[in-house]
């Protein structure tokens, strides 16, 4: 049996502008991040992976900011690099005001507990020689000051809040199924009570059956522990019930930004676009009869991407210009942000 997403994901109030937010929790300037290629017997760096390149937005407390795009477009690392799990090659990313780049090992082990990550493959990012109990009592040794019984009784608590049985601390990750072992990653993250947690597709390796039970639950506990997420996920379809605001990203570019409504039912950049042709409509008289744009050619290598705009090499509206010069992000309607020479700037 199917479960589907609850109405209250589809009832979930969205964000029509960044001017109707609450205030701002991660702030990104420019960000960049570059992997190094060594050759060579002494490994001369001889080139770079450009994973990210001067990406720019804001979070604000208490939303889900939805990252989409193909593979290898720089979601997961643009992740990994506001946690610090990577560090920045250039620019800037703030949590409440304080600049994370540029703080030391010692500083940021202070911050870790607020700044959480969910991981995609619920099997790897579990030790499996390690209880449950264990692996989610693990940031509470390091963080919590309790002893072995007040340990047990928060991990027995988190459990039961990420909807498993207490009584299975003592098992191992084996022993679970792909949904359950999720949820003890998702229990591990959140034993701290963090304002910012970085959800690094966590539904991807799961049964389509369950991954709707996920994100109801992450959604549960957002409302519940007034969580903060980047939910980091190639599935537009479930974005669109989770995020109260989508980012699309290409070759490690940002080329849109919106409200969700706004970006579905309005995609400006041709990549969008064709991206929302893929996702499939329930109806199957409007499935049957509307038109899919078909993007020709293969994402280029982000080691050597093309000049100008990331996109030029597979946009069916490629203008010359395209091929020359990288387009602006910039604001074309309150709250729409759009980088393409296309498209222009809608007078209010």
């Amino acid at each position: 049996m199917t479960t589907e997403v609850s109405e209250t994901a589809d009832q979930k109030p969205k964000a029509s502008s960044s001017s109707d937010q609450a205030e701002v929790l991660v702030s990104v300037k420019n960000l960049t991040k570059h992997f190094p290629i060594r050759k060579g017997v002494f490994r001369r760096e001889v080139g770079a992976v450009k994973a990210v390149e001067g990406v720019s937005f804001d979070i604000h407390k208490g939303e889900t900011l939805g990252l989409v795009g193909e593979s290898g477009s720089g979601k997961s690392t643009t992740g990994r690099v506001l946690l610090q799990l990577d560090h920045a090659t250039a620019g800037s990313a703030t949590f409440e005001g304080q600049e994370l780049t540029t703080m030391s090992e010692r500083e940021l082990r202070k911050l870790r507990p607020r700044m959480q990550m969910i991981f995609q493959d619920p099997h790897s990012s579990l030790n499996p020689r390690m209880t449950v109990s264990s692996i989610v009592g693990e940031p509470l040794k390091e963080h919590a000051d309790l002893d072995a019984a007040g340990r047990q009784k928060r991990v027995e608590e988190l459990l039961t809040l990420v909807g498993l049985q207490p009584a299975h601390a003592n098992r191992y990750p084996h022993e679970f199924s792909g949904g359950q072992r999720q949820r003890i990653g998702v229990a591990r993250a959140i034993a701290m009570n963090p304002d910012f947690v970085v959800c690094d597709e966590p539904i991807a390796a799961l049964d389509v059956s369950i991954q709707a039970q996920v994100v109801n639950l992450l959604e549960k506990l957002q409302e519940e522990l007034d969580l903060t997420y980047l939910f980091i996920s190639h599935d537009l379809s479930m974005v669109r019930h989770i995020a109260d605001r989508v980012a699309v990203m290409y070759l490690g570019h940002f080329v849109e930004l919106a409200a969700v409504d706004e970006l579905y039912d309005n995609p400006l950049h041709p990549y969008t676009q064709a991206l929302n042709s893929a996702v499939p409509v329930p109806d199957p008289v409007i499935e049957a009869t509307r038109k899919r744009i078909i993007l020709e050619g293969d994402i280029p290598s982000p080691a050597n991407p093309p000049s100008g705009c990331p996109f030029n090499t597979r946009c069916p509206q490629v203008e010359d210009r395209c091929r020359e010069v990288n387009p602006e992000w910039r604001e074309v309607t309150e709250g729409h942000w759009v980088a393409c020479h296309v498209v222009e700037p809608k007078t209010q």
